[in-house]
């Protein structure tokens, strides 16, 4: 189960990096904007995801919106600090842009660390029924 949620947080954080980068990168922004609009978009497309479900259960906005926060937060945060790590610390990275094959092996190198560190906060997290095991009873 926290594979799985891993996943499905790591969706929606990597449709945020992907275009929050792409967007930085095609404006020839400087990295720390272009890492700022990125981080944002990981946490609202993370959030919209697990929205969406939770919404098509039955739930208001508002109810809706709690029950993200409270899912995905800590697992988008941790996955964010490691996905932007991996690639401060990949040799070039920063200063590739899209056209560069190293553009693409650095972020999805990043996807992989950031699965493999959040995957275990997020089984902690399931087995105390806090992070995504506060969604379940949704699906």
């Amino acid at each position: 189960m926290a594979a799985q949620a891993t996943l499905h947080c790591l969706t929606g954080c990597a449709i945020g990096e992907v275009v929050g980068m792409a967007i930085g990168t095609a404006l020839a922004w400087h990295n720390a904007p272009t890492m700022i609009l990125a981080i944002v978009l990981a946490f609202v497309f993370g959030y919209s995801l697990t929205m969406r479900g939770v919404l098509r259960a039955g739930l208001d906005v508002r109810s809706a919106l709690r029950v993200a926060l409270a899912a995905d937060t800590v697992s988008i945060t941790i996955m964010e600090l490691a996905d932007n790590a991996t690639i401060v610390v990949f040799p070039g990275a920063m200063d590739a842009t899209l056209s560069d094959v190293l553009f693409w092996l650095s972020l999805a190198l990043s996807f992989v660390v950031a699965f493999l560190v959040t995957t275990p906060v997020n089984k902690w997290m399931i087995g105390r029924g806090k992070g995504h095991a506060v969604v379940h009873q949704y699906h």
